[in-house]
């Protein structure tokens, strides 16, 4: 049996050039404010976790464009990164049962840094074509909630009048293709489509039937032979 994705993934590469859209106009508005260049790693450090349709999307460009070799280098750092995201989530969740302020806690939390998996030791991306939207919108003012963030490079200074991009507009819509992803599938996984992992989970997972809880009818199974497993191709 074959599930292919290849109209989901086509839908999430156009969202991701119109991601890079936004981010070359707020560049060319704001020339003097946007501190983005080759070399800068600021964004490589942050924490945010991805969509169902997203995370697939970038592990099946994992297994596709790196050899074994480069692959094994990377999960060795995408394990050290997950431990110590898992530590910042049980940080998070301890003071909140004491009752501390939400706000004041991401604000200590957003100073945790982490590196991403993906960056090599010369400061570039090893999957720099299938970076995720938000990497691709780090560095212009984007709104979360009631909140404006932007590098701290930057030069955006708070209270200013600059164009924002609205991350919950595109968090929407990823959401939306990560549910209807899985609509097309036979999975006994309740919500799956709310799960969201860093980029270093989505890097270890195998998003194989057996993650997805792949349904199978008795007759797939008859001749004691695997499903065939397609995930449907992308641009890059």
């Amino acid at each position: 049996m074959q599930y292919d994705f290849h109209q989901l993934f086509s839908e999430y590469e156009k969202l991701r050039r119109e991601a890079d859209a936004l981010f070359q106009r707020v560049w060319r508005q704001c020339p003097d404010e946007v501190a983005c260049d080759n070399g800068c790693t600021d964004c490589c450090y942050a924490l945010f976790d991805l969509s169902l349709v997203e995370a697939m999307y970038i592990n099946l460009a994992f297994q596709q464009k790196l050899d074994e070799a480069k692959r094994g280098e990377i999960l060795e750092r995408a394990d050290q990164a997950d431990r110590q995201t898992h530590k910042l989530k049980y940080y998070i969740a301890k003071e909140q049962k004491k009752g501390k302020d939400t706000s004041e806690i991401l604000q200590q939390a957003g100073s945790y840094r982490v590196r991403c998996p993906l960056l090599d030791d010369q400061g570039r991306c090893e999957l720099y074509e299938a970076r995720p939207v938000t990497c691709r919108i780090y560095g212009i003012p984007m709104a979360i909630g009631n909140e404006t963030h932007t590098c701290s490079r930057s030069g955006f200074v708070q209270g200013g009048q600059y164009p924002t991009v609205y991350m919950d507009r595109i968090q929407d819509r990823l959401m939306d293709m990560s549910r209807r992803l899985v609509e097309s599938i036979p999975t006994k996984h309740v919500k799956l489509e709310e799960v969201m992992v860093p980029l270093s989970m989505a890097l270890m997972n195998t998003y194989d039937e057996e993650y997805l809880g792949i349904v199978k009818k008795p007759q797939e199974n008859s001749d004691n032979k695997p499903n065939e497993w397609v995930l449907g191709g992308g641009e890059d």
